[in-house]
């Protein structure tokens, strides 16, 4: 894709930034303005563009690199080229878009488990952990899961904001998929009361691992 290609594109959507939307986006660290909407409506149109959305990510722009997760082919990105990107990512919806949207479809995605959880930066952990999460609920063959629980024990009281949050995501997903480690998940999330007092609106679930998969649990045994 040309460049001239690229400036539309960002020209269109500088059109879209919102100052009100870039403002409750930047209490959440996101720094854009640009509805979440309105940029797969984007994304639509341009369909999948791999060129295009390498182009687009080298910008550095939220924004552009929200919609460049959203156009490419995420089979296409080679492991170190991932592992690059996502440490480049320190906007939590690009972090979380590229972990959710093109790390779990890549063939890369247990290779950069391992690496991710294992790294001293908690943000790139965060990531190693998120990809735990799903293979617990999906592909759980060969996890050592009494020893996440080992780890998580141990490290999630004190781990910062967003590696908690992926670790307590993981404690949950065992509760709620592995009867056999059900009740020492619970004991664990009653004992480190993380995410205890998270403030949770009406009619959702709590994030507090004990809360959650009791509720998960209650859905599944009622469906």
């Amino acid at each position: 894709m040309s460049e001239t290609t690229v400036a539309e594109v960002m020209a269109e959507l500088a059109a879209l930034e919102d100052p009100k939307m870039r403002e409750a986006n930047e209490k959440r660290g996101d720094d854009h303005g640009v509805n979440l909407s309105k940029l797969r409506a984007v994304a639509k149109r341009l369909k999948t563009q791999q060129d295009l959305a390498r182009e687009l990510w080298a910008t550095d722009n939220t924004a552009a690199r929200l919609l460049a997760l959203l156009i490419c082919r995420p089979k296409a990105f080679e492991q170190d080229e991932l592992d690059a990107m996502l440490r480049e990512s320190r906007a939590p919806k690009v972090h979380d878009w590229l972990v959710n949207y093109v790390v779990k479809k890549s063939p890369h995605a247990e290779e950069l488990r391992v690496k991710w959880t294992a790294d001293a930066d908690p943000v790139v952990a965060s990531a190693g952990w998120a990809l735990t999460t799903e293979r617990v609920a999906k592909k759980p063959e060969g996890l050592d899961l009494a020893g996440l629980l080992d780890t998580i024990e141990a490290e999630m009281k004190d781990a910062p904001d967003r590696l908690q949050w992926a670790m307590n995501h993981t404690l949950a997903q065992i509760g709620i998929e592995h009867p056999e480690h059900r009740a020492r998940a619970l004991d664990i999330g009653e004992r480190l009361e993380v995410l205890k007092d998270y403030p949770t609106p009406p009619n959702c679930t709590s994030p507090f691992a004990p809360s959650w998969i009791n509720e998960m649990v209650r859905r599944q045994a009622s469906a």
